[in-house]
């Protein structure tokens, strides 16, 4: 299905199929074009351990419900869309860097708006990088990309007096030594709201309660308490929620060799089923 919108190598927009509702449904992390400049020094396997493969396919049925769907073509391990801005690590940085930084907790571990770090110990770089190319990538990927989630939630939040926002990733079946949770296995899936700051509770609980009925082991706010995107596009008191999910790769893919496994199917119907309960949510809350 082609996109209505298209920004190529930086992200692709779907509307909303028949009557809308103020649900916008967003995948950051699942891009594979490769940009032209984006000269590091692992291989495409070790790149491939950030991405959230098949996401935006597993939430390809948004549009359906009446949601806006939107999708990041370009890699989280270039650029990070789910990091702030100024959440820079200065010692992959060759030079001044012009702006304020204000490093946050996964920084610490290489993971920054600009990843320093593929794997623990493993530089993606064999060099550090101007400020020009780290300034290049914000502009051209990730405010872009921002642009596009904030107008959705805005046309919705101006049709509907409300908006309602799914930032969704995908999770290692174990935590490794870059996470909070090294060693530990993961639920099937964790729902995020950063400790309830970025959506009411009847937003985040009916999600978990959908996905905990169709039989998966869900958590709150760990170990994911939500991040960038669910932060800086939420205002609960103004009719604006965001939740972050993350789904465990397990459940649908090879982690070795990144291939849909039989679960695909499965997990894809009942996210379907979660969508179009989403959506009746959103457009009436109150139900």
């Amino acid at each position: 299905m082609p996109p209505d919108h298209l920004i190529p190598g930086v992200l692709w927009r779907r509307d909303p199929l028949g009557e809308p509702a103020p649900l916008v449904v967003d995948s950051p992390h699942n891009g594979t074009d490769w940009p032209a400049d984006f000269d590091h020094v692992v291989t495409e396997a070790e790149l491939m351990t950030s991405v959230d493969a098949y996401v935006d396919e597993l939430f390809g049925h948004a549009p359906a419900v009446g949601a806006t769907l939107i999708a990041a073509l370009f890699p989280r391990a270039y650029i990070d869309a789910n990091r702030a801005e100024d959440d820079l690590d200065l010692a992959l940085i060759d030079g001044d860097w012009p702006h304020p930084v204000n490093p946050g907790e996964k920084t610490e571990f290489g993971m920054g708006v600009v990843r320093r770090y593929i794997l623990k110990g493993r530089p993606i770089y064999d060099r550090r990088l101007s400020p020009d190319e780290v300034l290049h990538r914000l502009e051209t990927y990730h405010r872009p990309y921002h642009a596009a989630v904030a107008a959705a939630i805005d046309a919705a939040h101006a049709r509907f007096g409300r908006a309602f926002h799914i930032d969704c990733h995908s999770m290692k079946p174990v935590g490794n030594a870059m996470n909070v949770d090294a060693g530990a296995a993961r639920p099937d899936m964790v729902l995020s709201d950063r400790e309830g700051e970025t959506c009411d509770t009847a937003f985040i609980e009916t999600a978990a309660s959908l996905l905990r009925d169709r039989g998966y082991r869900v958590a709150i706010n760990h170990p994911y308490k939500g991040a960038e995107l669910v932060a800086r596009h939420s205002d609960p008191a103004s009719g604006r929620h965001s939740l972050q999910i993350e789904l465990n790769r397990g459940l649908y893919m090879d982690i070795e060799t990144f291939d849909k496994t039989d679960g695909f199917d499965a997990l894809k119907a009942d996210l379907s089923v979660f969508l179009d309960a989403m959506a009746a949510f959103a457009r009436d809350p109150r139900a």
